[in-house]
């Protein structure tokens, strides 16, 4: 029998799928900033219907002036505790775990056989370089979930390289019908410097219809479809782990790709549910002294 989840996602794909995605995602930014306590609270219970996993329990507030203020809504504090192991990268928001693995000859997977080229997705030969037989996972973020994105690792950003692109649907029915998916979508990636050359770690946070927006602190500009920037931004940011970097407005992926000096930790499994400060990956060779 096909779960209810499934049913969902399935008509989630055709309906986002099958319009003028851009469109709809510039009318859903606007309608998202509309101030109304009553037209959000309205919203949310038509947002519950199709979604009854929403719950604000963890969020510092619970009533919202607006869908926008909902949708990158801040936690109250220790509800994310973070991985304190000196050699560990913990995941950089909440997500389902999607594909992950090895990196192969410069090939990654967004679904079983659908295959995509690194080069495609990050279009810059020195970190495809020093990603190579390194690590990947995807984890993607629901329309309900928390949608700030923090820092895995104590790390340094020095730039921001901003990819427009189109809208699709990120959920695993378009993941398993339309090839080289997250190679057509508005993304941005970021090298996180860890003061080490031999490491490399790089964030790919990846947009989608009603998404396509994303904020990251080290900018004063948001980067959306309306952005007509410099691709890339530079920047000079210092984080420790579990700093938050920036949001989405809605929910999205995020991609963490790694060189081959870490390795993704042995409890991750697809399609199960982790939480923002969790291990992800560890250093294949750490010295705790």
């Amino acid at each position: 029998m096909i779960s209810r989840l499934t049913r969902i996602e399935r008509l989630n794909f055709l309906l986002t799928n099958r319009v003028p995605r851009k469109f709809l995602t510039h009318l859903m930014g606007w309608y998202s900033k509309i101030q109304s306590p009553m037209l959000t609270r309205l919203s949310i219970s038509i947002w519950r219907v199709f979604s009854p996993d929403l719950d604000f329990d963890e969020a510092k507030k619970n009533t919202f002036n607006s869908l926008h203020e909902c949708f990158i809504r801040q936690l109250k504090e220790g509800v994310r505790p973070i991985d304190t192991y000196k050699g560990g990268v913990v995941s950089p928001c909440d997500g389902i775990v999607g594909s992950h693995g090895k990196i192969d000859n410069g090939v990654v997977y967004q679904a079983k056989g659908f295959p995509y080229k690194v080069a495609d997705l990050i279009p810059d030969k020195a970190l495809q370089k020093r990603l190579q037989n390194g690590c990947y996972v995807t984890l993607r973020l629901t329309s309900t979930m928390y949608h700030r994105f923090h820092a895995p690792i104590d790390c340094a950003i020095d730039k921001v390289t901003y990819i427009s692109g189109d809208t699709w649907n990120v959920n695993p029915i378009a993941l398993s019908r339309i090839k080289n998916l997250f190679c057509k979508n508005e993304r941005a990636f970021i090298e996180l410097k860890t003061g080490h050359k031999d490491e490399c770690l790089v964030l790919v946070p990846v947009a989608a219809i009603l998404v396509a927006s994303m904020q990251f602190h080290c900018l004063a500009t948001p980067l959306n479809l309306r952005y007509k920037g410099s691709n890339v931004l530079p920047c000079s940011a210092r984080y420790n782990k579990g700093d938050e970097i920036g949001y989405f407005e809605h929910g999205s992926t995020i991609l963490v790709f790694a060189s081959s000096k870490f390795l993704i930790n042995e409890g991750i499994r697809q399609g199960e549910r982790i939480k923002m400060g969790a291990p992800l990956l560890h250093k294949a060779r750490f010295d705790c002294q």
